[in-house]
């Protein structure tokens, strides 16, 4: 493991490896408390997995955009340390699955050699920032998203700001108002506009989805593309600050702005702005490198089957506005391939398109700039790759998330049933190879990875209990949902639960209702004009439990009987001093200030010292066994706790001490001397805390 130290030419990357590999010794030699542990290896990309004692690792790539190198190399990496198999996911990553933690540092390092990250690829921080997989060659476009989307993700990478939130944050970009970027989903949105000849985007905020979905409210109808990035800072800044901590289920932003509402909302972040160092953030789009498609002749093809070429032509090429090019859409089934075709696909687009792929929202690749008379050639070469079935983005292209095949969380598989479904609609509904208006997605479980609760038609794997009290797998059945739009959408409603065998009935009877009554209405309306309970009444019976069979018992794709088996996870198997472990951490922020402050970043310096103040604040309330939900609730806490009471002399309230991080401008000056207080609080509360611990001993 030692090989990476002086291969890795960028010290940053180097360092959180390095760190990366001493916390996994620090774990194993059980120094390290299993729950800390967790949030650092999750912001490095290491996922714990259904199966013990294997991680899954997600690799983090911005607006799934894919160079052929990284293809090549990512592949390399899914061979040596994992299956050879690549899983793409629903937001652009690609992931792989069994890998041993003790070798992480090593995989990552590999990836780091063509600039592939798994750096905040999970935790509580923010997430792969996606964006239309059309962006750059879209027909409709106002102008390409991509170097916004690259320039945000730069930006917000190991920033301070986001390191240690109360949950993740997700950003999206879409590169028009048909919002394929799903912004209204969201907890950023941006929809790219043009106003009075300057770009800007239109911002959603406070989507998501999970068991409680929740719409996007509109936080401005136009920002000018300079001010997005200060914007997003102080959004993070306010939900660091005042977003739940203590209950996962309440943690995320969409319950914050709930809670306090829009205006409230803004006018927090306007009281972020004096400590946000730059007001304005240009980006210079025309410095972005795109991708350049190659200039070769074109090959000689014979189509062997000219319907089937013809099919996949109707449903699989993207017009694309750069004159003489159009897109392939690959349908990759529930986004999982393997490295052999990955690599002989790098080769392809690296010899006749622009050298890169693009990974979609719905789990396929795109591969732009192929000139139109390489269609043939594409196609031949795409067939011997198995990667020529006709439906690219049409109804019979299922999303779904890994469900019980390797997730912690799955209840249902979510794979098996998708499989199932795809080949129903196939075979006795082939009129919806062509339909783009239908959209099914398949969850196994109530976080929504597979985004079943936005779809015309969704899935949500559950369990039904018989009245013996046997334990059978399901599904929830969901209709009404969509995208709309220029951010606007609607949630599907929760309409019947049915075991998972009954799954293709259901949709049967829901797409033969559709096609018999439908008159050309797009689902979303026509489900609208017809109500939950007119789907209720032809769908319950299928709801009886007092019937089922063998067959019920055993999930799609499996042989077995069903046991419902919930968040596996790891135990660390040792008690740690938690008091003196945020201690230490506290002494962490300070040294993390110290170095920023050295390089001139006096904003980080700030953050980090913020940060220290309030992480030694908490320790002192956990050692009173009080709550710590939220920064702010911990401030107030404390002052009521500590200082009004006299306990610990500051000459001041600890709210003010801690809250000229959002009164001053961050300026040399002032960062010098925030980072003094928080060494000068640490030190108060250590000494406060061992006189306290010598008098308890005395006394015992």
């Amino acid at each position: 493991m030692q090989s990476f130290r002086t291969e890795i030419e960028n010290p940053v990357v180097e360092r959180d490896i390095i760190e990366l590999a001493d916390k996994i010794a620090a774990f194993n030699n059980l120094q390290i408390d299993e729950e800390k542990f967790r949030s650092l290896r999750l912001a490095r990309g290491v996922y714990g997995q259904r199966q013990a004692g294997v991680q899954m690792i997600r690799i983090k790539l911005p607006y799934g955009k894919v160079k052929s190198n990284q293809l090549r190399r990512i592949s390399e990496v899914s061979d040596e340390y994992s299956r050879g198999r690549l899983h793409i996911t629903t937001r652009q990553d690609i992931q792989i699955h069994y890998v041993d933690l003790n070798r992480t540092p090593e995989l990552w390092a590999e990836l780091e050699r063509d600039d592939v990250t798994l750096r905040e690829a999970c935790g509580n921080v923010v997430r792969n920032v996606t964006a239309s997989e059309t962006a750059g060659i879209d027909v409709d476009e106002p102008f390409d998203v991509s170097p916004y989307a690259d320039a945000l993700y730069k930006f917000f990478l190991r920033n301070p700001i986001c390191q240690e939130m109360g949950r993740k944050f997700k950003v999206s970009f879409s590169s028009t108002d048909e919002d394929t970027g799903l912004s209204y989903l969201h907890d950023l949105g941006f929809i790219a506009k043009i106003e009075n000849g300057v770009r800007g985007f239109k911002v959603m905020v406070a989507g998501g989805l999970g068991s409680q979905p929740r719409h996007a409210e509109t936080l401005y109808e136009f920002l000018s593309s300079d001010k997005i990035i200060p914007v997003m800072e102080g959004v993070l800044r306010v939900f660091d600050r005042y977003g739940e901590r203590k209950s996962r289920a309440k943690a995320r932003m969409k319950f914050l702005l709930k809670d306090i509402g829009l205006e409230a909302f803004r006018n927090l972040i306007e009281q972020e702005q004096n400590a946000i160092e730059l007001k304005t953030v240009a980006i210079d789009a025309d410095s972005y490198v795109a991708s350049t498609p190659v200039s070769v002749e074109t090959p000689k093809v014979e189509i062997k089957d000219q319907a089937a070429f013809d099919l996949w032509k109707s449903t699989n090429l993207i017009p694309q506005k750069q004159a003489g090019f159009v897109a392939i859409g690959i349908k990759v089934l529930l986004g999982d391939f393997y490295t052999d075709k990955a690599r002989l696909l790098a080769d392809l687009v690296d010899e006749y398109a622009a050298g890169e792929v693009r990974l979609t929202l719905r789990q396929n690749i795109v591969i732009p700039f192929v000139k139109e008379d390489l269609v043939p050639y594409f196609y031949q070469e795409l067939e011997k790759l198995g990667f020529v079935e006709a439906g690219y983005n049409k109804a019979v292209d299922i999303t779904a998330c890994p469900g019980t095949d390797t997730c912690n969380l799955g209840i249902a598989s979510s794979t098996g049933i998708s499989v199932e479904l795809e080949k129903v609609i196939a075979a006795e509904y082939p009129q919806y190879l062509k339909n783009e208006d239908l959209v099914i997605k398949i969850s196994g479980c109530m976080n929504a990875c597979g985004q079943h609760n936005m779809a015309n038609i969704g899935f949500q794997g559950m369990t039904v209990r018989t009245p013996d009290k046997l334990v059978a797998p399901a599904l929830q059945v969901l209709l009404g949902g969509g995208n709309l739009g220029n951010g606007n959408g609607a949630f599907a409603d929760k309409v019947v639960k049915v075991p998972s065998r009954r799954g293709p009935e259901a949709m049967r009877r829901i797409l033969n209702d559709f096609d018999e009554n439908a008159n050309g209405k797009q689902f979303v309306e026509y489900y609208k004009e017809k109500g939950e309970k007119y789907f209720y009444d032809f769908l319950q019976d299928l709801q009886d439990v007092s019937n089922l069979t063998q067959e019920d018992f055993i999930d799609w794709g499996e042989e077995e009987k069903y046991v419902k088996a919930i968040g596996i996870g790891e135990c660390a198997g040792v008690v740690i001093d938690l008091i003196a472990t945020l201690f230490l951490e506290s002494d962490e922020k300070i040294d993390n200030a110290k170095e920023a402050y050295g390089n001139g970043v006096y904003s980080g310096a700030i953050y980090y010292a913020y940060q220290s103040l309030v992480n030694t604040a908490k320790a002192m309330l956990l050692a009173e066994n009080k709550k710590t939900n939220t920064h702010a609730s911990i401030i107030a806490q404390f002052d009521e706790l500590f200082i009004t009471t006299g306990k610990i002399e500051l000459n001041t309230s600890f709210s003010e001490l801690i809250y000229q991080i959002n009164k001053n401008a961050p300026t040399k000056e002032f960062c010098s001397q925030y980072i003094n207080d928080s060494k000068e609080l640490l030190r108060k509360v250590r000494n406060f805390r061992e006189v306290t611990n010598t008098f308890v001993e005395s006394v015992i």
